[in-house]
């Protein structure tokens, strides 16, 4: 198994720039950030535009990482491609049709996104829009070689206060939407979501294995005095995730069992990458701090294999 981590981290930080640092620093591979220069989510940043990606861009990043013996496990992009508003959705459907272009020149078999929400209908409903827009995607990145993965979290507050944004959360809904799709669509397996949501992220694992095809290390912090107050619904607006009781946090530095998770991993058969999502806000800000964070969580997903 490799160890990388997704290029968000590091905010604008140019592309070999990330490179040459992760390959000094340990890391074997990289979760490329491919959001639109100008866009409105958090957490996201333009390692690379795919805007005019042409083969010959495709081969001088192919050569940088061969140069530092670097992995790219995947191309980014986290979006809402269920969008209430038809042009917003649109437009990112047809940036995430780029992105596939990308990872197709470069190569590279995984594409990450979020289903998203249309915030004004039902889940039911909104599993009904997941079949129009995304069998047509899918079939899109098969023809290109490339399969398309969904992240697993719930991403309350996106759209509106306090309602999921992404109904690609749990895994009863795993399977709905599972059902419906080829076994080109996966998962990128993220066990933070799963523990704060009260669901056995070992269990689920195992259960879902043949279509987990990549996986986030982020861990999770339990404030249970703040829960002891609150309740699960807690106070929202706190954070920027919605809640005041949970935190995200680098791995080993929240309540993710990561030596039984990967264990798990080796049992079911899984040997790709580990990619360390960094949404701690302890160890956010400069870029230098981030880094330091990077390396924490290197260490101790090191010593849990």
């Amino acid at each position: 198994m490799k160890i990388g981590f997704l290029t968000v981290a590091l905010g604008n930080t140019k592309l070999e720039e990330i490179v040459k640092w992760s390959s000094e620093n340990g890391f074997e591979a990289l979760e490329i950030a491919a959001w639109p220069l100008v866009n409105e989510r958090d957490f996201s940043s333009t390692t690379i535009d795919v805007t005019d990606f042409s083969k010959k861009k495709a081969e001088e990043i192919r050569k940088i990482f061969e140069k530092h013996n670097l992995a790219i496990s995947s191309l980014a992009y986290y979006d809402n491609n269920l969008d209430a508003n038809p042009e917003k959705r649109k437009n990112i459907n047809e940036h995430l049709k780029k992105v596939i272009d990308a990872a197709h020149l470069l190569k590279v078999e995984l594409v990450g996104t979020f289903i998203g929400r249309d915030i004004r209908k039902s889940v039911e409903e909104n599993i009904k829009e997941f079949e129009k827009v995304f069998k047509p995607l899918i079939t899109y990145a098969e023809k290109k070689s490339v399969k398309l993965m969904i992240e697993n979290c719930p991403m309350v507050g996106w759209q509106e206060p306090e309602k999921i944004g992404n109904i690609f959360y749990s895994p009863q809904l795993w399977k709905e939407i599972l059902r419906i799709t080829p076994d080109s669509f996966g998962i990128n397996f993220d066990p933070s979501h799963l523990y704060w949501l009260g669901v056995d992220y070992i269990k689920v694992l195992e259960e879902f294995k043949d279509r987990v095809f990549h996986v986030h290390a982020k861990d999770v912090e339990i404030d249970d005095s703040m829960l002891d107050q609150q309740g699960i619904f807690g106070h929202f607006g706190t954070n920027l995730h919605g809640k005041s009781w949970w935190i995200y946090r680098l791995p080993g530095l929240g309540e993710i069992d990561w030596q039984e998770f990967i264990r798990t991993l080796k049992r079911i058969g899984y040997d790709f990458v580990i990619s360390i999502e960094h949404e701690d806000p302890v160890w956010a800000g400069a870029v230098e701090k981030s880094k330091i964070g990077l390396k924490m969580g290197l260490e101790h997903l090191r010593n849990s294999i």
